[in-house]
């Protein structure tokens, strides 16, 4: 069975939405990463550790209509080029998908998420997609969450988890670090 992982950068009440700016942003705080925060390389060295386990990502529709083409041509997502990619959507058409960046198929369903996790291969990295994330996380689907949580307190935007009333989950604490400029790297393993 794959590891389905979700990474994400989230403020302290649990906001994912915009964190670097751009479209699709409906509240004003966007941009929330690059705007707010002090860098510092070793605060976001996760991303790099991902890389190593990645062996294919996925994304919601949305998301892939905004990563697809940036991150085909960026020398800092070079790495993810080649790499298997799967869109959960209902919506996209064939013809939608980007030339260029590496072998792309379109997922229908929930169930198709299923049995591309009893595939064989690697952890499958969702990035970005936070309504895919949630999706998949109530239907109990994502086996861990990479998070970057930031010293920041938004107030609106897209939630990581879903409001919905559902069965308790367990969480495993797999790796915790802090760093200077207010920034938590959480890793949980879902438990069960």
């Amino acid at each position: 069975m794959r590891d389905l992982i979700y990474t994400a950068f989230v403020s302290l009440d649990g906001v994912v939405d915009s964190p670097g700016g751009g479209p699709g942003e409906d509240h004003r705080s966007g941009g929330w990463v690059v705007n707010d925060i002090e860098f510092l390389p070793e605060a976001f060295s996760l991303k790099g550790e991902e890389l190593e386990d990645t062996t294919a990502l996925m994304f919601g529709r949305r998301s892939y209509e905004v990563f697809a083409p940036v991150w085909r041509d960026s020398e800092d997502h070079a790495a993810y080029k080649e790499l298997p990619k799967y869109v959960v959507s209902t919506t996209l058409s064939d013809d939608a998908l980007v030339e260029g960046w590496g072998p792309t198929r379109i997922l229908r369903s929930t169930e198709d998420v299923v049995e591309l996790k009893k595939s064989e291969g690697g952890a499958i990295f969702i990035h970005g997609s936070a309504e895919l994330a949630r999706r998949l996380s109530d239907a109990g689907l994502v086996d861990r969450y990479n998070l970057l949580v930031f010293p920041v307190l938004l107030g609106a935007g897209k939630s990581l988890f879903s409001r919905a009333d559902k069965d308790k989950q367990a969480l495993s604490l797999r790796e915790s670090a802090a760093y200077p400029n207010g920034v938590v790297k959480l890793i949980y393993d879902v438990a069960g």
